[in-house]
């Protein structure tokens, strides 16, 4: 078993006046979501807060029904990934549905990028450009592709990855939440390792910070909460043109002993 450590912080940068932002954990739950809102006035910060809300919403309700770690048959995937994908989609109808029914709101759509860890074992889902990033063994990589033009040009070799950091229009994403009747959601699953290091964002701080100034932060034997706030902070001294958010979370295996090694560390004394 994985103990989790989990902080977050948001900000709503240096040039903005709202922040479109929404971010929530359940760490009895074990799971973590970040969503990154656009649209007109308020529009935005409605789309991200609903997704956020509906989300924790649906898994909280169905996780007591569900062993996570089961493997469904038909897709191959576990549960928990299958609950955070219908929990997603019913996101996306009910950001939809607002936006049908409220002129004002017409339009508007969020990112989301969500976290589960269940024993040791870990479901990703996400859409749009919010990403996760995993620290391990002083390697860090993102474990998300991002759903917007700039990856579309990288990866048919129009742009190489060292010149992603300067191309224009880095921000347009080709999938959201709420703009559509139907969403497609990327799910992954993963092994955790004790001392893993996970971090969820949005757009503003990637965009303000490259991997190594990220990294940096991370490396340094700072709480979670400690490598939350460095991080925004970073990021708005390097010009915060966008809202940014951040969850981390730290894993630690758990000491638990069964009572026969308990037994046997006796008698070794």
């Amino acid at each position: 078993m994985m103990a989790l450590e989990i902080a977050c912080d948001t900000d709503v940068g240096m040039v903005r006046h709202e922040n479109e932002d929404y971010l929530a954990i359940n760490q009895g739950l074990g799971v973590a979501v970040l969503a990154d809102g656009m649209g007109g006035y308020q529009a935005g910060e409605v789309a991200s807060r609903l997704a956020v809300d509906t989300i924790l919403s649906e898994l909280q309700s169905r996780a007591p029904q569900v062993a996570l770690a089961d493997i469904h048959s038909s897709s191959g995937l576990c549960y928990a990934s299958l609950l955070l994908q219908q929990a997603i989609l019913h996101a996306n109808q009910a950001i939809w549905q607002a936006a049908c029914s409220q002129n004002h709101y017409h339009g508007m759509g969020t990112t989301v990028v969500a976290v589960w860890f269940y024993g040791e074992q870990l479901s990703i889902a996400h859409v749009g450009d919010s990403r996760l990033y995993r620290l391990r063994d002083n390697e860090l990589k993102s474990l998300t592709k991002d759903h917007s033009v700039l990856q579309q040009l990288i990866d048919v070799g129009l742009i190489a990855e060292k010149q992603a950091w300067h191309a224009p229009n880095r921000n347009l994403i080709t999938r959201a939440l709420g703009v559509k009747e139907q969403v497609e959601v990327d799910l992954q699953e993963h092994k955790v390792h004790s001392n893993d290091l996970y971090l969820l964002c949005s757009d503003g701080l990637n965009d303000m910070l490259q991997d190594i100034d990220i990294l940096n932060i991370l490396n340094k034997k700072y709480s979670a909460l400690e490598i939350a706030n460095q991080l925004v902070a970073l990021a708005n001294q390097h010009g915060g043109k966008d809202n940014i958010s951040v969850i981390v979370i730290k894993l630690q295996q758990t000491t638990r002993q069964t009572w026969w090694k308990r037994f046997l560390t006796w008698l070794s004394q």
